[in-house]
């Protein structure tokens, strides 16, 4: 399916017209990365996290063994002692293969240089339209000619070569070798990367300028500060880049502080740092984050069972919300794609309009006993557990539900995203009732009349229980145009008639149908509807 930029400029809009997300220091320029929510968009956060924290930890569900899961919460320190990455890898191992372009200072990922390049099949699907699929022969004057005319209007850097001949020729033998299977994105890239490189001179041009890139050197993705009054080595610190690690640093605490019993979860939502290269598409990629995660320890021997249960239970949560399209969708990761000590890993994805693929809303990760054995070998505590019935002592197995609340916010946005040329605000969001940051809106048909004083009287009512709103200002269209734009589900109208026979008019959002209840009836229905 394609990307649909047009509808994702909109919804861009939408959010910065109602409310809902900022750009971070927009008065100053702005900076890369970072965004901020207005108070329509915490609200709606907040009602996300609520509802993860409220089903999976307040009132978990029933696991595959008949039992409700037993599941407590923490809430750990961003900034944590330095030798906790070095245990789970971070401090050496999470960094990027970077290159800089001397001429304009654009850096890029080393191992995603020619994916980005080649940005689209339009640029191979032509190149190899030229080449006759016969081994070993190609037209050089043919090939030329369209390396500088239709292949550089495809695909300018990917023209930039010091010997067009020679790299031509190359690619002409390579896609002639394979007449009934012409190569994939993904091969083709890493032939062009690997052994087309240096052999026949191609430079490795910067996306942005087309420039010769400079050698590879790792970047860090974790941020730096200090502590103390020094700034050196003994007080740097970090800005944790998730928040599993403050969970397992914690096992021997959690158990030994509650009556918890393997298997159990903890859980924990909390701010999350990378110090992103390219952050990009609106708040998907960003470098600061929210995560609602849960570690969930058991014996290895069901660690399986247990993977297959939260998989299913975190697919549903989504769903129960709203993302009941086909743009939902869990692909499990290939053994290529697994860590060393993943037995197994499903990528719960949604397809955004700025993609053309489905991009990940949350994984849910087989991690195996590998953190807890990390910080017992680092830190020499025992992170083992011991099973008072059969008297086994062993380090549990870890299953990771790790989703993220931005990238949710986002994905219940832009799914509930539509558009009506008829009403009055062509735009507006289905946003599901249990996550809208306005439950409902009180509206006087007309300021006057002592129908403000009715309208108020119910308005109070209302927000004694659920977030709500009044207003008396211009036309009713465009009250309810702005409510709709919110995402508010339910609007009640006071009018004329409601001083006759004490009724008043419940508009709803997404069919924009009016029925009249009696105005006693109005929390009573927000109940049921809630």
């Amino acid at each position: 399916m394609a990307k649909d930029a047009s509808t994702m400029e909109k919804i861009v809009a939408l959010c910065k017209r109602r409310g809902f997300i900022f750009q971070s220091s927009e008065i100053y320029g702005g900076i890369n990365g970072f965004w901020d929510y207005g108070p329509l968009g915490c609200e709606l956060k907040r009602n996300i996290k609520d509802a993860w924290w409220n089903d999976m930890v307040l009132h978990p569900p029933i696991g595959p063994d008949g039992r409700e899961v037993t599941m407590v919460g923490v809430d750990c320190s961003i900034i944590m002692n330095p030798k906790v990455w070095e245990a789970s890898g971070h401090a050496t191992g999470f960094a990027d293969p970077m290159r800089k372009c001397p001429a304009c200072g654009h850096f890029v990922r080393s191992d995603q240089l020619w994916e980005m390049l080649a940005t689209s099949s339009k640029w191979m699907d032509s190149l190899i339209q030229e080449f006759t699929p016969v081994t070993g022969e190609y037209d050089t004057p043919r090939l030329l000619k369209w390396a500088k005319g239709k292949g550089q209007r495809l695909a300018p850097n990917l023209a930039l070569v010091r010997n067009p001949e020679v790299t031509l020729a190359w690619l002409a033998t390579r896609i002639n070798g394979q007449p009934d299977a012409p190569p994939t994105l993904q091969e083709f890239t890493s032939y062009i990367a690997t052994e087309q490189l240096h052999a026949t001179g191609l430079q490795d041009p910067c996306p942005r300028c087309g420039g010769p890139l400079g050698e590879a050197s790792p970047f860090k993705l974790m941020f730096e500060t200090y502590t103390g009054v020094e700034q050196n080595a003994d007080a740097k610190v970090f800005l944790r880049p998730e928040t599993a690690q403050g969970i397992f640093a914690n096992f021997r605490n959690v158990c030994d502080s509650t009556r918890v019993k393997v298997p159990f979860g903890v859980a924990q939502v909390g701010k999350a740092f990378r110090n992103e290269v390219t952050p990009r598409n609106y708040t998907f990629r960003s470098r600061e984050f929210e995560q609602m995660e849960i570690e969930f320890f058991c014996h290895d021997r069901d660690s399986m069972k247990w993977w297959e249960f939260w998989r299913d239970v975190r697919i549903n949560w989504y769903q129960a919300l709203g993302l009941t399209g086909e743009k939902l969708r869990p692909r499990n990761q290939t053994d290529k794609e697994l860590a060393h000590y993943s037995k197994a890993c499903t990528d719960i994805e949604y397809l955004f309009p700025f993609s053309d693929e489905p991009q990940e809303l949350e994984g849910v990760a087989h991690r195996g006993c590998f953190d807890l054995t990390q910080h017992q070998t680092h830190s020499g505590k025992d992170m083992s557990y011991f099973d008072d019935e059969t008297k086994e002592k062993y380090v549990p197995t870890v299953i990771e539900p790790s989703a993220g609340a931005d990238r949710a916010t986002l994905a219940f946005i832009c799914d509930a995203y539509t558009e009506d040329p008829a009403r009055a605000s062509p735009e507006f969001l289905k946003l599901h009732p249990r996550l809208a940051p306005i439950k409902a809106a009180v509206f006087p048909l007309v300021n006057k009349d002592g129908l403000p004083e009715i309208a108020e009287a119910i308005f109070r009512d209302v927000r004694k229980r659920w977030p709500a709103q009044y207003d008396a200002k211009q036309s009713i269209g465009k009250r309810y145009a702005r409510m709709d734009e919110a995402g508010t589900p339910f609007c009640f109208t006071v009018d004329g008639q409601t001083k006759e026979d004490g009724t008043v008019t419940v508009r709803d959002r997404d069919t924009a149908e009016q029925v009249r209840i009696d105005k006693s009836r109005v929390v009573e229905f927000l109940r049921e509807k809630l």
